[in-house]
């Protein structure tokens, strides 16, 4: 079910390729239909994309939360088959690849991925994706995992598993105890609705950059008229997300906004960042109605490191912050 998926969303993602391909330089509205009201999850559902399914795992009090589905990783690398069981050659072969993709971890467990192969029989390459969240992390262990295995080795205290919780039915792992949902971000209809879309990796902050973060300090003093108004002209932001694909970026800023082109502009007027936003992230569009956004992935590696980093000129808060 989870190639098919991936087989279905990576011909869409072609299709929107094609459309942006034809786009000029000037951002252009993305048209699409409406989304459904977002409703508040009321348990842990394994079926849904990662980004949308680990919410409820998420503590209210995190402020942002990275998501790495390795396991769509491997399907975009041509490696869909990989596990722990391949051949090393194969998953060396894999991991040589990873820094090139948009993917915003390298493996929580790869630091420690020798010993627990040897002493244990499980390692990264068992982990279907990861998240993590300021102050803690999770991760979800193929079906076929022995949980066992993964039980000992946290007795063990290895590495990254001293001291986590482990859900066997669930095949979960977990820095800490999970929240009671309702203390979740699953509980909150406003983080569901901007996630949940298929992606190497997912970043959602539940707060807008502030000028300095993005630019770098004391550049907005010296702004011109023309970045300054450009600047002003926001409105107030939130929380966003950034779903980070194979060919291309979706931004999400919630429904309804007004400033979305304002926003999609900000790279072309504003100081650059360091790698440079426009040759990482290009050919933007935006949709107001959906509070959507669209890039080209022109550099993968780079867009993961600008959104590592925060240096992503949409975001920036009103004013500067």
């Amino acid at each position: 079910m989870k190639h098919a998926r991936s087989r279905a969303a990576l011909a869409c993602a072609a299709l929107a390729t094609m459309v942006l391909a034809g786009c000029t330089s000037e951002p252009k509205p993305v048209y699409q239909d409406p989304p459904a009201p977002a409703a508040v999850a009321t348990e842990y559902d394994p079926s849904l994309e990662p980004s949308a399914a680990v919410l409820t795992l998420v503590p209210e009090k995190a402020t942002s939360l990275t998501v790495t589905d390795f396991d769509q990783l491997r399907l975009v690398l041509g490696h869909g088959s990989l596990t722990g069981a391949s051949p090393a050659a194969e998953r060396a072969a894999f991991w040589r690849q990873v820094p090139t993709t948009a993917s915003l971890s390298l493996g929580l467990l790869r630091p420690d991925d020798a010993r627990l192969r040897a002493d244990f029989g499980i390692g990264q390459d068992d982990v279907a994706w990861e998240a993590t969240y300021d102050g803690g992390w999770i991760l979800s262990f193929h079906d076929t995992v022995p949980m066992a295995s993964v039980q000992r080795a946290v007795k063990a205290g290895v590495g990254r598993l001293r001291g986590a919780v482990v859900d066997p039915a669930r095949h979960l792992v977990t820095s800490t105890a999970p929240p009671d949902v309702a203390q979740s971000w699953g509980a909150q209809a406003s983080l569901l609705a901007l996630v949940g879309r298929e992606a190497v990796s997912t970043y959602v902050d539940r707060s807008c950059l502030s000028f300095d973060s993005v630019f770098g300090d004391g550049l907005q003093a010296q702004l011109a008229d023309a970045p300054a108004a450009a600047l002003r002209a926001l409105d107030e932001l939130d929380a966003y997300s950034v779903a980070l694909g194979t060919e291309l970026a979706t931004v999400q800023l919630g429904p309804g906004r007004d400033d979305a082109f304002d926003r999609v502009r900000l790279a072309e007027v504003m100081p650059p960042t360091k790698p440079e936003f426009g040759l990482a992230l290009s050919r933007g569009v935006a949709d107001p109605g959906s509070g959507r956004l669209g890039y080209t992935l022109s550099d993968p590696a780079a867009a993961a490191e600008l959104t590592r980093t925060g240096q992503l000129p949409f975001a920036v808060c009103r004013n500067g912050g």
